[in-house]
């Protein structure tokens, strides 16, 4: 039995996220209805984790099992050509057997895009948040590094996440500008639901000046989510890479 390791990239827009679920078409649906077609057998794959309905990925990593002896770029150029166009399989190679996509990985990179221009932009209304105002981007880049570490984020994770613990490490919380664009690159261990999406959304609360860099800490050892800032939408979000 064979483990095919799969690097896809999609655009989430269409998408009710990555896992399959009853009320929406997923990514996950998708790629294994494609899998189907190219194996002519039924496939279920696993993945290093989920994306909610609109986020967007560059590299989530999947992973399945078969007895077909098909070549390893039969799973990349044949599934791309069954596959939509806003899915795309960008690396197919073979894993050890016991490969676990979710359990194995050792850390996640996320990207967050906000726009801070007054005129809103139609190319990129899909992937990146409109602000439309200037923020204090030195207030936001003090305040990311009260995330860095490992830390408690209870305060920081969406009311039906399901997680068991609320503990998870952030490695770093970077905040750059591209123009009319703050760019937000998140890496760390694992993270929790809409974690990144709010500690974005806290940090454009500072940029503001609706908080402060200093009530960062209170906000954290409160565990409450009602003290942080707002859920940055979905579509600005996009899962870069992950680590093994």
């Amino acid at each position: 039995m064979r483990t095919i390791k799969l690097t896809i990239e999609y655009e989430g827009t269409q998408y009710a996220g990555w896992q399959v679920q009853p009320n929406g078409l997923t990514v996950q649906e998708v790629v294994e209805e494609a899998l189907e077609k190219l194996l002519k057998e039924k496939v279920r794959i696993a993945s290093s984790g989920r994306t909610d309905a609109g986020v967007h990925a560059l590299g989530m990593v999947a992973a399945f099992r078969t007895e077909k002896n098909l070549p390893v770029r039969a799973f990349s150029d044949g599934l791309n050509s069954l596959l939509p166009p806003d899915i795309a399989v960008r690396e197919a190679e073979e894993a050890l057997s016991g490969f676990d996509p979710r359990r194995h990985a050792k850390g996640k990179h996320y990207r967050y895009t906000v726009l801070t221009a007054a005129r809103r932009s139609p190319l990129s209304r899909l992937y990146a948040w409109r602000i439309g105002c200037t923020l204090d981007e030195e207030s936001m880049i003090l305040a990311a590094r009260h995330f860095v570490g490992e830390k408690d984020f209870a305060a920081f994770r969406a009311a039906n996440c399901a997680a068991q613990t609320t503990v998870r490490r952030i490695d770093s919380l970077d905040i750059r500008r591209d123009g009319d664009f703050l760019i937000f690159d998140v890496k760390g261990s694992g993270f929790l639901k809409n974690m990144v999406r709010i500690i974005v959304g806290t940090l454009v609360c500072v940029g503001r000046g609706n908080l402060s860099p200093d009530d960062i800490p209170a906000v954290l050892e409160s565990g409450d989510r009602r003290r942080a800032g707002s859920t940055a939408p979905p579509h600005g979000l996009c899962l870069m890479e992950v680590y093994y």
